[in-house]
């Protein structure tokens, strides 16, 4: 039995795929869109939750230091959002079939990954040096909760980059599905930084 495609709508062709019960070694259509969604709406939730605790505590009475941010996270900004720009050239150009761009741009985004998280490593130990330690105050514990939980996860949109980048049966599916991933990594970001900030 036939699965009409997501992409019959894009087309004046009717276009077919076969049902996963057919050829078993295929996922079904959609089914990386799905762990994708997934993937974004328990992060959402878990940032959201730690969100409203933190103005819940930040609003209770008793110690609430709030430090300066150090300036080094405007270029952590600044960095994630231009990869994210990156990406998204890469993927368009994956999509005209221009795969070896497509590395390239998707390999530069990489890197500039790889250079977000050594700013939020400098950041840090700015603030180490400055005194203001994890058990220090309520502040401190969120902003090193927030950042470090958004390190991990970002280091994972780092393995799926790796993934997408040199796995031979690549699909225009998984680099559309890391491409927002890493999208939904700097707005995050960007969220963040605001709430540290205010």
């Amino acid at each position: 039995m036939p699965l009409l495609s997501d992409r019959a709508g894009k087309t004046s062709e009717v276009v077919v795929l076969p049902a996963s019960t057919e050829d078993p070694g295929k996922a079904p259509p959609g089914l990386v869109r799905m762990g994708l969604f997934l993937a974004i709406g328990s992060m959402a939730v878990l940032f959201g939750s730690m969100v409203f605790a933190y103005y819940w505590r930040k609003s209770a009475p008793g110690v609430w230091d709030q430090v300066a941010l150090p300036g080094m996270l405007w270029i952590s900004t600044a960095i994630i959002l231009a990869s994210s720009v990156v990406f998204e050239a890469g993927r368009r150009a994956y999509g005209r079939g221009l795969h070896q761009l497509a590395s390239r741009l998707i390999l530069i985004t990489a890197v500039m990954g790889l250079a977000f998280l050594g700013s939020q490593i400098t950041a840090w130990f700015e603030l180490i040096a400055r005194g203001a330690y994890l058990e220090q105050n309520p502040y401190s514990a969120f902003f090193y909760l927030f950042t470090a939980l958004h390190a991990a996860h970002l280091v994972g949109g780092l393995g799926a980059l790796g993934f997408v980048t040199w796995s031979r049966g690549r699909r225009r599916e998984l680099i559309d599905a890391a491409t927002y991933y890493w999208h939904f990594l700097g707005l995050l970001w960007v969220a963040l930084f605001f709430v540290l900030a205010h």
